[in-house]
């Protein structure tokens, strides 16, 4: 989904230097609340980024949503909105949302399905969930695009992950490589993105590449990783330097997402769906939108045009005053 937020921050995001604290090695990042829109609509946790830690390998934003009422909030109604810069990583665990982008892509976000949507120099797309659809629950990720790649032509991906067991876990990797599977999806910088699903009572050891952070997501459940309690809708940071990591439950049931990579090495300016390397590109890229797209002046321009939406597309926010000042 787009970040909706009327008053969006100006973020400069920065793998951060200070060693874990929380345990003997696992750093606890909460959430906060963020209301997306206008009364009826949805209310997200979001975990990343936060003044703690902005990203977590090339993962720099990660909402975590439901499950949630249709019926009560009206569910999901995303216009056509902008990204830059960034990859849009789609994971449900229940409901259905229709996506239509301007490459022209029309898919269905379904449980167990990634949709990747990879949006380089600019994209535009919209989401919608289905009339069948009574609840939604997943979380909404982005991947920060390297200066290499951050140019790159925009393009939509579906891939179906493989489930598989580990030590009586079900395991689904939907970006990048973990215990010897490989997702087909394209990564720009070395990353891993996996469901867990661990039974109650159950302690596994998940080998892990040791250049990388890792941060797992508590969606159900609680569990604890490497000595340290993770309730629900934390994140559990782990710096690199790790070979394993060592979850496990309690009496329920966990599900889990599992975030990694290496640390991204490049600072990046995040403002409302674009992430750029500065406030002047920042700017810029909300000129080009509100004048190409949202006043019509250019349907050609580098944002594209998506096709079957009935509607306008979303304005962007009013920026912020003053310019940007780094947070660490």
């Amino acid at each position: 989904m787009s970040n909706l937020e009327t008053e969006p921050r100006e973020i400069v995001c920065e793998a951060s230097a200070h060693a874990s604290e929380a345990g003997a090695q696992v750093e606890l990042l909460e959430p906060r609340d963020v209301p997306l829109g206008g009364p009826r609509a949805m209310t997200v946790r979001r975990t990343l980024p936060q003044r703690e830690r902005s990203l977590i390998g090339a993962w720099c934003f990660c909402d975590h949503y439901g499950p949630d009422d249709v019926a009560a909030t009206g569910g999901m109604v995303v216009p056509p909105h902008p990204h830059t810069g960034l990859q849009t990583v789609s994971w449900l665990f229940a409901g259905e949302i229709e996506h239509r982008d301007s490459t022209d892509a029309h898919a269905m976000v379904r449980p167990g399905e990634l949709n990747l949507m990879t949006a380089g120099a600019g994209i535009q797309h919209s989401e919608v969930s289905t009339a069948a659809t009574t609840t939604l629950h997943g979380v909404q990720l982005w991947t920060a695009l390297p200066e290499s790649a951050r140019r790159t032509a925009p393009k939509f991906e579906r891939f179906v992950p493989e489930v598989f067991d580990h030590e009586g876990a079900s395991v689904s990797v939907f970006l990048g490589s973990l215990l010897g599977r490989t997702s087909s999806a394209s990564a720009f910088t070395p990353i891993v993105g996996a469901q867990l699903d661990i039974p109650a009572n159950t302690a596994l050891t998940l080998p892990v590449e040791s250049s990388f952070e890792h941060g797992v997501l508590v969606d159900t459940g609680s569990v604890t990783l490497d000595g340290a309690l993770i309730t629900e809708a934390s994140i559990g940071y782990r710096a690199p330097g790790a070979t394993r990591l060592e979850i496990s439950t309690a009496d329920a049931p966990a599900r889990t997402i599992l975030l990694g990579g290496e640390p991204f090495g490049e600072s990046i300016v995040m403002w409302w769906n674009f992430i750029g390397r500065s406030h002047d590109e920042i700017v810029a890229s909300r000129s080009q939108w509100m004048a190409d797209v949202v006043d019509d002046l250019d349907p050609a321009g580098p944002f594209g045009h998506v096709n079957g939406y009935d509607g306008k597309p979303l304005p962007a926010p009013t920026l912020p005053l003053g310019r940007l000042r780094p947070r660490g």
